[in-house]
């Protein structure tokens, strides 16, 4: 699936189910949310042994969509095309020193 493909997903999700109704203020909320699941997730691979880490790497692929459709589903409330904006921002990159 591509960027602008998971932008349609997000936008015909959130109609479905209702969550046009959410603030940005909440999706916000929402979003960084997320992003302590990952890092909850990233602590527990740290210290996971051998036999636990394929299953934590799932849950952690799992949050990682979470914290995307989150960041996708703010975009979409502002209009933005992610595809245009990753590409603008590729170019910028590209010419940056680090």
């Amino acid at each position: 699936m591509n960027l602008g493909h998971f932008q349609q997903y997000v936008q015909e999700f959130c109609k479905e189910k209702g969550f046009e109704d959410v603030t940005d203020e909440q999706r916000y909320l929402y979003l960084m949310s997320e992003v302590g699941e990952v890092s909850d997730a990233l602590l527990k691979l740290q210290f996971a042994g051998e036999d636990k880490k394929t299953d934590i790497r799932d849950n952690l692929g799992h949050e990682l969509f979470d914290v995307i459709w989150n960041a996708v589903e703010i975009a979409n409330r502002h209009d933005i095309d992610l595809t245009k904006s990753f590409e603008e921002k590729m170019k910028i990159n590209h010419g940056r020193e680090w």
